[in-house]
């Protein structure tokens, strides 16, 4: 009988993170897929019968033919997808928006606590990340030069504690009025950025912001630097490789997640998590069971903040430069829009929702610029249809790098598919892309029998 599916003889197998052993592989797996992503390491393949052409129309590079099957004269590729940076930007950047996806649904899925402030949070942790770690030598912006492990950690701390003042509003409010108050800090944090410049910069181009290099204290102390190339001898058979610094800031981003996404999903198991889901399935029946209704919420928001703090922290790092005005209502409404297209208050629906948030801007601007390059055939005719080179030309879609006119370019039609994509999976699908999941798994499970 133990050997059977589903079959739990504890609630400590219950209530696992990964409570099947298909599931615990699929974890490892995936994970061991993410930390390769970013690298380009080939096998070791030895003397090669003949040259293949210089260039391969699906990899590129120098091939060589065993029997019909194209390899690397110097080895096999393992891995190829990231290897391109124009990749692997937007890939850091998922991993550091799901941090922060993370926190909100914490507060929204499983507190049930509306809120359309986090940007400001984000933004919260990102002047901490300014002060703490910026440069001391400059005379326009404030800077104490402190390393990575003291203002990234503090950043979320800030954050929190803003966090917690704002908490008691979500004792007094609820639903729609909570998010009325929550949208107005993003103004609010986008008044104290124009009046403090020393701490965000000016509102066009921002300041500096701290790199990821982890060091022992200020600058001129030991450190290992993230912001240069390295080469890793080889080993296993695997060719040497360089890791360059845009592979190593995602290595550092996915580290965190991980750590980030570890301790979300055990607080939702633990006896504060259930307490969050009695409030937010029925606040007063909960309370009247003995959830200090106050306290629990001043967590949520604290914890939620906490999270937003690190990722704002994150990416104003990674950027390298961000005006206080970037954490604007649009990064509030995106996460949102992550929530509800990923699954509100399950782990596995806000990574699923930010990969697919954040990655489809890439994907429509990819296939705006794949269309331009068409002359001929039906795909030809779908970008004379959907695409226009400016005033005078009527497709809705404008080529990239060219004068709009009437039609609207890559970034609006984003903010279009958002909007759409919010509306039918709340009338058509609420659990969002893990409601699908779940679906297609029950399906699968059932199949052939569909009762």
């Amino acid at each position: 009988m133990r050997g059977r599916p589903k079959l739990f003889t504890s609630y400590e197998a219950d209530s696992a993170i990964f409570p099947t052993s298909l599931q615990k592989w699929l974890a490892a797996a995936g994970i061991l897929l993410l930390f390769m992503l970013p690298f380009d390491i080939p096998f070791f393949t030895g003397p090669v019968p003949r040259a293949f052409p210089d260039s391969w129309p699906l990899l590129g590079g120098r091939y060589t033919l065993l029997g019909q099957i194209p390899i690397l004269q110097d080895g096999i590729p393992l891995v190829r997808f990231l290897g391109d940076s124009n990749w692997l930007r937007p890939m850091t950047e998922v991993l550091i928006f799901a941090i922060a996806a993370i926190g909100l649904n914490i507060l929204a899925g499983v507190a049930g606590q509306v809120s359309l402030g986090h940007a400001f949070f984000m933004g919260a942790g990102a002047c901490t990340a300014a002060v703490l770690g910026g440069p001391e030598d400059s005379e326009l912006f404030w800077g104490l030069g402190l390393p990575i492990w003291i203002w990234l950690p503090a950043s979320g701390i800030v954050a929190a504690l803003v966090g917690i003042l704002v908490s008691p509003t979500a004792v007094r409010l609820r639903g729609l009025y909570l998010g009325i108050v929550t949208l107005g800090l993003v103004f609010i944090g986008i008044h104290l950025a124009r009046v403090f410049p020393q701490i965000a910069g000016d509102t066009e181009s921002g300041r500096r912001y701290p790199e990821f290099d982890i060091r022992a204290w200020k600058e001129g102390s030991p450190q290992v630097t993230i912001s240069s190339e390295e080469t890793v001898t080889g080993w296993f058979g695997l060719n040497a490789f360089t890791v360059t610094e845009r592979q190593k800031v995602y290595l550092f981003c996915l580290v965190v997640l991980l750590a980030m996404a570890f301790f979300g999903k055990n607080l939702m198991r633990s006896r504060t998590g259930r307490a969050l889901q009695a409030i937010r399935d029925r606040d007063i029946a909960a309370e009247v069971m003995g959830v200090n209704e106050a306290k629990y919420k001043m967590i949520a928001f604290a914890i939620s903040s906490f999270y937003a703090g690190i990722a704002g922290a994150m990416w104003a790092s990674f950027l390298g430069k961000v005006a206080g005005n970037q954490f604007s209502l649009f990064i509030s409404v995106e996460f949102i829009a992550i929530l509800l297209i990923g699954g509100a208050g399950t782990m596995s629906g806000a990574l699923a929702g930010t990969f697919f948030v954040i990655l489809l801007p890439e994907l429509v601007e990819k296939a705006t610029e794949w269309l331009a390059e068409q002359d001929s055939g039906i795909s030809g005719a779908i970008g004379d249809f959907l695409l226009t080179e400016g005033p005078g030309d009527f497709g809705p879609i404008s080529e990239p790098n060219v004068a709009p006119g009437w039609a609207l370019n890559v970034f609006d039609w984003n903010v279009v598919i958002y909007g759409v994509l919010i509306v039918v999976f709340l009338i058509f699908e609420p659990l969002g892309l893990f409601g699908i999941w779940i679906k297609i798994r029950n399906y699968w499970k059932g199949w052939p029998f569909s009762y």
